[in-house]
């Protein structure tokens, strides 16, 4: 397929929502590159500074604020702007926070992907082509080292977790009941785990609270150093959302399925070996390991996907080995605080170097 995929984007009318958020931002960044016309969806700017806000995306393509638990105003805005592909990023996506907004988490991630579906079911004007960004966290997950795939359980026991669940179960009723008959409204499900990359300013991920704290030359307090993550860098992500959306529109029998994109099991990294990584690049990293108190919300310690469904099917793999998702990543915050390169610039050239990576394999 090499990058053809890509091709199917330009002078495409594309929606993302959440548009404003740390996927996001990479992602309209990404498809306004490939020449689309990007309509975003988002209530607000979620973090001080943001990847929107310092590349200066207003300014390039459409920027609509729109909280999507508002259905009038969701409906009346896709019906206004009659995109062909949609990516569905919105979400309150930090787990912490939803221990401490579990009403706003729910509504916002089971009610506002609902409020989508149902524009969709009565949607009747041109086709649409539809991916829902879900999370490695919609698996009940009994902490063991296999990874899960796209037909097991799912669940949650936090808030987040269980509304991201929840959603991904909402996404897959809808198709079954009211849209997989619709010739004009394709579907899919991407879930994906932990994305690392620069301009994440999100609270409660590592590499974010490890920025925040050495870019003013404090050490960072760490909980576990021994949990396990699919660590990978936000562009193998995305390119994954893109070639499925780009096969979904080709292909009916991708039409309501669900698939996983992470590393590969063998690449499962450590906190600690995240840390170690990152001090490669940022010498004058420093971090000590913290007690949990007795109010700390539970993690998993151990979460891994198993990829061999998108690998068959859509031929996605990952380009970057773990030392160059810490390089890219870090790299970026350095160029941002040290203010070598114009931010834009030295963002879409990551974007230049990833898709020359995916050239050559």
């Amino acid at each position: 397929m090499k990058k053809n995929y890509l091709n199917f984007f330009k002078n495409k009318r594309v929606l993302v929502t959440g548009h404003t958020g740390f996927k996001g931002s990479w992602l309209t960044l990404w498809l306004y590159s490939l020449g689309a016309e990007v309509i975003g969806l988002s209530k607000n700017v979620p973090t001080k500074p943001s990847l929107f806000e310092v590349i200066k995306l207003k300014n390039k393509i459409k920027s609509v604020k729109c909280d999507i638990t508002n259905y009038n105003l969701l409906k009346k805005k896709i019906n206004q702007y009659k995109p062909e592909v949609i990516f569905h990023l919105a979400a309150q996506a930090i787990v912490k926070e939803s221990f401490i907004a579990p009403k706003n988490t729910w509504r916002t991630n089971l009610i506002g992907t609902l409020n989508l579906l149902d524009v969709l079911r009565t949607y009747k004007l041109n086709k649409i082509v539809s991916v829902f960004i879900t999370s490695d966290k919609v698996y009940k997950n009994f902490e063991t080292i296999k990874g899960y795939r796209e037909d097991d359980k799912l669940g949650g026991d936090d808030p987040y977790s269980a509304s991201k669940s929840s959603a991904d179960i909402a996404v897959s009723s809808y198709f079954k009941s009211f849209l997989i008959k619709n010739r004009k409204i394709s579907i899919s499900i991407a879930r994906a785990g932990n994305v690392i990359g620069g301009g994440d300013w999100s609270n409660g991920r590592l590499i974010p609270d490890c920025i925040r704290s050495w870019s003013k030359g404090k050490e960072v307090n760490i909980r576990n150093l021994n949990s396990t993550r699919p660590w990978q860098h936000v562009l193998e992500v995305l390119n994954g959302y893109l070639i499925l959306a780009y096969n979904l529109e080709k292909k009916k029998k991708f039409n309501g399925a669900s698939f996983n994109f992470g590393p590969k099991l063998s690449d499962k990294k450590k906190v600690i070996d995240v840390l170690n990584e990152c001090k490669l690049y940022w010498k004058s990293a420093k971090w000590k390991k913290i007690s949990k108190n007795r109010n700390s919300f539970k993690e998993s310690k151990l979460l891994h996907l198993n990829i061999n469904k998108i690998k068959k099917y859509l031929n996605w793999k990952n380009h970057l080995n773990f030392k160059d998702t810490i390089n890219l990543t870090i790299s970026w915050y350095k160029n941002f605080y040290e203010k070598k390169l114009n931010v834009y610039n030295f963002s879409l050239n990551q974007i230049k170097y990833y898709q020359r990576k995916i050239s050559k394999n």
